[in-house]
């Protein structure tokens, strides 16, 4: 009878880890070899897996790395937790006029934007500060130097989710390039604008209309950069549809602190104060007088813009934000993963397997199981952080990189997922809720060549567990 127990609670485990019927199917027909993908799902209770297929197998994950990035960040610095940044001068204020040097020195903060610095900026003249007769000093000491040199990924080198990290990040140094079709001279005609616009970035514009539907509208756009003393200058070339309201094109064609000397001079003035100094680099010197100092919103808010649109160098500054907090100063991505582990470790989950260059997942390197991604989703699940996580992720079908998927029928609101993409690599990571109320954990990831097939495979795993077909 005792082996005949062992031998049935085999059988059953081997039953509950099968690949369902319509998996392999699709799986073939995605021409995608089984080897090639992973897939978990799971109660979220942590029960048995009712699907297991390659769980142990270390994969690169590409952006649901973020999972484990903002997990660990929630729990090692709490929703709560806010970034500084610091205002200081070092020389003698008298009747608006700075005799010395503005000194800002960062922390880090991802979120920091436009219209916070335009408010910090504000907060530094309320202090009596209208005319500054030094240097504007920028302080990014907490950073080891290393970090924001780090070699992009693709050969896309502009593109905003390539940049790199900064001590001091404006806007995540991010130029938004609006196209849209206006009436030029009574004749319709490509009208490009930046969104926050600096005269540094000169655009030159040659594009043309021409017929067709707006969803292909970057299939014949073409740009140029041309970095120079004052500033760069941005080329478009090509053609846009006609059918075309407005799209938008995300750069970084400045360096962290090009960018934000640009964005002081420019906001500033328009605050009425004077400045015709020069940019240094250099620490806070001992004497240096605190002038103000600008809190980022809560980590509550920051993680669901790092999740809800994947946002590559958020999340990088997260990581780093993490060493910071262990005692890594300056911060590098090889402290970071200590700090991260050791993180995961005190909650239980201790991955061998697990490979951490940048937080992001925008990485060639980065490898974890499908597994233990499982376990952290499992885990978060019953962790007091458990509503910001969940908030944090696409809906599927409603927001995010999710909302075009599943937006029909009723699978649309009925899961929180992660996805991520690279050349050869599929993944998506959340949690679902089938129709009688119950949740579970889903993992997915394809690394292969075509691997973007996968996405049928995930969709009918969403549908299979949602709506029981």
């Amino acid at each position: 009878m005792r082996w005949l127990l062992v031998l049935c609670s085999c059988w059953l485990t081997l039953a509950q880890a099968a690949l369902p019927l319509n998996v392999p199917e699709a799986l073939a027909k995605a021409q995608l070899p089984a080897e090639s993908v992973a897939i978990v799902v799971q109660p979220v209770d942590g029960g048995v897996p009712i699907i297991s297929h390659n769980a142990t197998k270390a994969m690169n994950p590409a952006s649901v790395m973020k999972l484990v990035t903002t997990y660990a960040a929630l729990e090692a610095l709490t929703p709560a937790y806010r970034w500084k940044t610091e205002v200081y001068r070092n020389g003698t204020l008298s009747q608006g006029v700075l005799d010395g040097d503005l000194i800002i020195k960062g922390y880090g903060d991802p979120a920091l934007n436009v219209a916070d610095f335009w408010r910090l900026l504000q907060l530094v003249q309320q202090q009596g500060i209208r005319q500054i007769k030094g240097n504007l000093i920028l302080d990014l000491s907490v950073y080891a130097p290393e970090v924001s040199q780090r070699p992009v990924l693709d050969d896309e080198p502009w593109r905003a989710y390539n940049a790199n990290p900064s001590a001091l990040l404006l806007n995540g140094r991010n130029t938004s390039f609006r196209f849209a079709v206006a009436n030029v001279g009574n004749k319709p005609a490509v009208q490009i604008s930046q969104e926050f616009e600096l005269p540094q970035i000169r655009v030159i514009n040659t594009m043309q209309l021409r017929k067709g539907a707006c969803n292909d509208w970057r299939s014949d756009l073409h740009y140029s950069v041309t970095p120079q003393t004052d500033g760069v200058t941005v080329a478009f070339s090509g053609t846009l549809p006609a059918q075309c309201d407005e799209r938008y094109l995300e750069l970084s064609v400045l360096g962290d602190t090009q960018y934000l000397l640009f964005s002081f001079k420019k906001l500033w003035a328009q605050l009425g104060g004077q400045f015709n100094g020069q940019l240094l680099l250099a620490p806070v010197i001992d004497n240096a007088t605190l002038v103000t100092t600008w809190l980022s919103p809560p980590l509550d808010s920051v993680v669901r813009d790092i999740n809800k649109w994947s946002n590559n160098v958020m999340a990088r500054q997260l990581l780093l934000t993490i060493a910071l907090e262990a005692g890594f100063t300056p911060a590098d991505e090889a402290g970071a993963a200590l700090a991260l582990k050791q993180t995961l470790r005190q909650r239980g989950l201790q991955w061998p397997e697990l490979v951490l260059e940048n937080g992001s997942g925008l990485s060639r390197n980065e490898r974890v199981s499908a597994e233990h991604l499982a376990q952290l989703l499992v885990t978060a699940y019953q962790r007091p952080v458990m509503p910001v996580l969940m908030a944090s992720l696409p809906i599927l079908g409603m927001d995010g990189t999710t909302k075009k998927r599943l937006a029909e029928g009723n699978s649309k609101g009925m899961a929180y997922l992660k996805t991520g993409s690279l050349e050869g690599v599929s993944s998506i990571a959340g949690y679902v809720q089938d129709t009688s109320g119950k949740r579970y954990v889903l993992v997915v990831i394809a690394n292969h060549a075509r691997a973007s097939a996968v996405r049928a495979v995930q969709d009918a795993l969403l549908k299979q567990l949602i709506e029981g077909r």
